[in-house]
């Protein structure tokens, strides 16, 4: 990666499967930021968890991530805020409680489902065990009285340890499937990118231009597509993926699935 810092001094860096794995943090990937850190590049942390960035660091705190590793973060939690603000602030949160931090500072309130005007989707109540089949009726329940579902992160998927878990993002999928509303926060969309842009901006006190902008990620539909999507270059890092030993296969299965993006590498890890 030594070669890309140069060429693109600011990096939107993924987090959970590029930066730690749910429990540890990948020492190949904090080295690396710290090194174009030093060398006078900036890292801004472009996640699509449903925590402020405040909750965001310190959930990185715990798992060990240095905060000299980066600059600062921007999260699907910080544009789903604004969405919730644009609702009459009656929300039936759908989502664990240790994402109730995205509710600080609001004027909104968590009712009941009956009660409720819009719906706020942060995740799985209990993700470690469920899947999005355990939630058919509560989702026909919201679809047949035609509430908005405001998705707080568009992943599906993670993969955390060993094993995978299901994500926001595949229960906006189903809600959506039923005909339902959904309005997304996080990549691949455009607001979270044109924040994490101001955010750099205002680090490195001047425009922050696409072609300086290198985007990291493991998602293809995610990482990869949203920085498709804006024009932004991208490395893809395929610890998320079975095929992850064989880089040839992976680097053709990527352009194949994303054929926009401009991928200039595919790796396994993130090493300087």
């Amino acid at each position: 990666m030594r070669d890309l810092s140069s060429q693109y001094p600011v990096w939107f860096c993924d987090i959970w499967g590029v930066l730690h794995d749910g429990h540890a943090p990948f020492a190949p990937t904090v080295d690396c930021l710290q090194r174009h850190r030093r060398s006078g590049g900036c890292v801004i942390l472009v996640s699509n968890s449903p925590r402020s960035t405040i909750g965001v660091s310190k959930q990185l705190d715990e798992i060990g991530v240095p905060r000299d590793a980066y600059d600062t973060a921007v999260t699907s939690g910080d544009v789903t805020r604004d969405l919730m603000q644009q609702t009459d602030g009656r929300l039936f949160h759908l989502g664990p409680s240790r994402d109730l931090s995205i509710f600080d500072g609001l004027q909104v309130s968590r009712v009941p489902l009956p009660e409720a005007s819009a719906v706020i989707c942060t995740g799985l109540f209990h993700d470690d065990r469920e899947t999005p089949a355990d939630y058919a009726q509560l989702l026909s329940d919201i679809r047949a009285r035609n509430l908005v579902m405001i998705c707080a992160n568009p992943d599906k998927v993670v993969r955390k340890g060993g094993r995978l878990q299901y994500c926001a993002g595949a229960l906006a999928e189903s809600y959506a499937a039923l005909g339902g509303e959904v309005r997304m926060a996080g990549k691949p969309f455009a607001p979270i990118y044109d924040l994490a842009r101001r955010r750099a901006a205002t680090i490195r006190d001047h425009d922050v231009p696409l072609s300086v902008i290198l985007a990291i990620g493991d998602g293809p539909e995610t990482d990869i597509k949203g920085a498709a999507e804006q024009g932004i270059a991208a490395v893809f890092m395929t610890g998320l993926h079975d095929d992850h030993d064989d880089m040839e296969k992976a680097d053709s299965a990527i352009r194949a699935h994303v054929p926009k993006a401009r991928i200039l590498r595919t790796v396994a890890t993130l090493d300087w």
